[in-house]
C-alpha cells in the first residue's frame, strides 16, 4: 500500500477530474472504505472542500472553499500554465496591479517544475515574442498544436532548419526559424526560406506538418532589429486574405502614432497625404479598422471594400434620417 500521503495526494487528483463514488475511489486507491473516509478528512484539514452527497447517484466530489488550496496539475496542465502565464507577463495585459501577481506565480510554479519541463517552458518562452495590442476587431482564432510550436522552438534553440510543408500548395520546403512570434491569438515564425531565398513570416497555423531538418545553419543577418514589427508588417501586406491601400489624408507620422507603424506599411506622398497599406481576414473587419482611424480616408482598393463601405455609409445615413 502506498504511503499515507502519496495516497491523498493521489485521491486529490482524482477528485480535480469529476465526481467519484466511495466504492470507485477505494478500488483505485486500493484501501478499504474506511480508510478513504480517513484520507478524505485529511484533505478536509487541509482545507480542500470535499463534498458527499448520499443517494444511488451520490458520491465524493471536490466544491469551492473560503480559500485557495494547492492544486495538482500534470504534466500536460503544468507546461500550459507556465506559457500562458509567461506570455502574459511578456505582453501588456492591461489590467492594474496583475503584472507582479502574474511574475510570483510565474516563480512559483518553475520553482516546483520537474526539470524535463522547465526545459520545455524555457525552450518554447526563449523562442517567442509577443506581438502589441492593436486597434480593431480581433481576427478569427488559429489555434496551433503544442506539438508543432514545440518542434518549431526546439530548432530555434538548435539553430537547426525545419522542412515544413504548407496547407495551401501541401509542398514541403525546408527553413532557417529564427523566431517565433504571438499576436492576437495567432501564431508565426520568422525563418529564412531556403528554396524562395527570402525571409519570411509563416503563419505557423497553415504549416500541416513540421519536422526537424539534418542540419544545422550559421546564423544570418535578421531582416529587422525587431522582429515584432518584420512580422505585423509582412502580415499587413501579405498575411491577410483582404488587403487594403488607402489614402489617408493626413502626414504619415500623424498616421503612424496613430495605429502603431507595425500594424502596416505607411508611407509619406506630401506633408498632408499618405498610403496606408493594411489588411485582415474579413472585408467587414477591415471596413470597422479604418473607420476607427478617425482621420479622412479614400480607399484605393479593392473594389469590394469600396463597395461595402458604400453599404455602411447607406445605412448609417438612413439611421440618422429617420
Amino acid at each position: 500500500m502506498a504511503s499515507t500521503t502519496t495516497r491523498v495526494l493521489r485521491l486529490l487528483s482524482l477528485l480535480q477530474d469529476r465526481s467519484y463514488t466511495g466504492r470507485e475511489l477505494a478500488e483505485r486507491l486500493g484501501v478499504t472504505e474506511r480508510t478513504l473516509r480517513q484520507d478524505i478528512q485529511r484533505l478536509r484539514e487541509l482545507g480542500y472542500p470535499v463534498h458527499a452527497e448520499r443517494g444511488a447517484i451520490g458520491g465524493y466530489r471536490l466544491g469551492q472553499g473560503a480559500k485557495m488550496p494547492p492544486l495538482l496539475l500534470d504534466d500536460d496542465e503544468a507546461v500550459a500554465v507556465a506559457l500562458a502565464v509567461g506570455l502574459a507577463e511578456d505582453g501588456s495585459t492591461g489590467i492594474a496591479d496583475i503584472d507582479a501577481s502574474l511574475t510570483r506565480a510565474l516563480a512559483k510554479l518553475q520553482q516546483i517544475l520537474p526539470k524535463r519541463l522547465q526545459r520545455k517552458v524555457t525552450t518554447l518562452r526563449s523562442a517567442t515574442a509577443v506581438g502589441p495590442a492593436t486597434i480593431g476587431s480581433r481576427e478569427p482564432d488559429a489555434p496551433v498544436p503544442a506539438a508543432t510550436l514545440t518542434v518549431v522552438a526546439g530548432a530555434i534553440r538548435d539553430g537547426a532548419t525545419l522542412l515544413a510543408t504548407h496547407a495551401d500548395t501541401e509542398t514541403e520546403t525546408e527553413v532557417e526559424p529564427y523566431r517565433l512570434i504571438s499576436w492576437r491569438r495567432r501564431w508565426f515564425l520568422v525563418a529564412y526560406d531556403l528554396g524562395a531565398h527570402a525571409w519570411r513570416a509563416l503563419p505557423v497555423a497553415d504549416l500541416i506538418h513540421v519536422r526537424f531538418a539534418s542540419r544545422r545553419f550559421a546564423a544570418r543577418s535578421l531582416p529587422d532589429d525587431d522582429l515584432v514589427a518584420f512580422v505585423l508588417r509582412e502580415v499587413a501586406q501579405t498575411g491577410w486574405k483582404v488587403h487594403a491601400r488607402v489614402t489617408v489624408l493626413a502626414p504619415a507620422e500623424t498616421v503612424i502614432a496613430r495605429i502603431n507603424p507595425a500594424v502596416g506599411v505607411v508611407e509619406a506622398v506630401d506633408s498632408h497625404t499618405s498610403i496606408l497599406v493594411t489588411g485582415a481576414d474579413a472585408m467587414e473587419t477591415l471596413a470597422i479598422y479604418l473607420s476607427m482611424l478617425m482621420m479622412d480616408f479614400r480607399v484605393d482598393g479593392p473594389p469590394e471594400l469600396v463597395a461595402h463601405i458604400r453599404t455602411l455609409a447607406r445605412r448609417y445615413t438612413e439611421a440618422l434620417d429617420r
